[in-house]
């Protein structure tokens, strides 16, 4: 394949990539933005305590969201390391999502219900962008190229066993001799 049809090749699968990590994210959006206002309507919870809630239940619909259609294709071994970067990407993100909301409340004493909602929406945004770099690089990690697979393969396969010698059994070596 030419350099140009691998760099075509490459740029429509990060695009598919990008669209499913898409489409992941507005169900969480819609998810972070239904909890955050609902729990902010009929609850007590201060504003910036239930938009992390609502963040943290966004993550947790997104995570099957990106294990089972986004990222199907990628390594599953290590589940365990897998959800523990998830988990703590997420968290990274949703400090910088909860950031943007908790200057707009305490910092500039914008909290009414549209000025918290656009502001969380900010701070999703800005989140987003770390989460998709995040969680392509180090969470959800690319399996092998299928020839280096095949390379290693091979390799063993031409290996040449050892020779064994088999006795011949004594019927056989006194007809041969005849």
């Amino acid at each position: 394949m030419s350099e140009r049809g691998a760099l075509r090749a490459r740029l429509e699968l990060l695009a598919r990539e990008v669209a499913k990590f898409g489409v992941v994210g507005v169900i969480g959006l819609v998810v972070n933005i239904a909890v955050s206002n609902l729990l902010w309507r009929y609850t007590e919870i201060p504003t910036v305590r239930a938009g992390l809630l609502a963040t943290f239940v966004a993550i947790l619909c997104n995570y099957v969201g990106f294990r089972h259609w986004t990222y199907r294709d990628r390594d599953k071994t290590g589940r365990t390391r897998e959800l523990t970067l998830f988990l703590l990407f997420s968290a990274a993100g949703a400090v910088i999502e909860t950031g943007v909301l908790y200057v707009a409340t305490y910092g500039f004493g914008w909290d009414t219900p549209v000025q918290s909602n656009v502001f969380k929406i900010v701070g999703i945004g800005v989140a987003t962008l770390f989460r998709f770099w995040s969680y392509r690089t180090w969470v959800f990690k690319t399996l092998p190229a299928p020839s280096e697979g095949v390379a290693d393969k091979e390799a063993l396969v031409t290996v040449p066993a050892p020779a064994v010698r088999v006795p011949a059994v004594r019927g056989e070596a006194d007809s041969a001799r005849r």
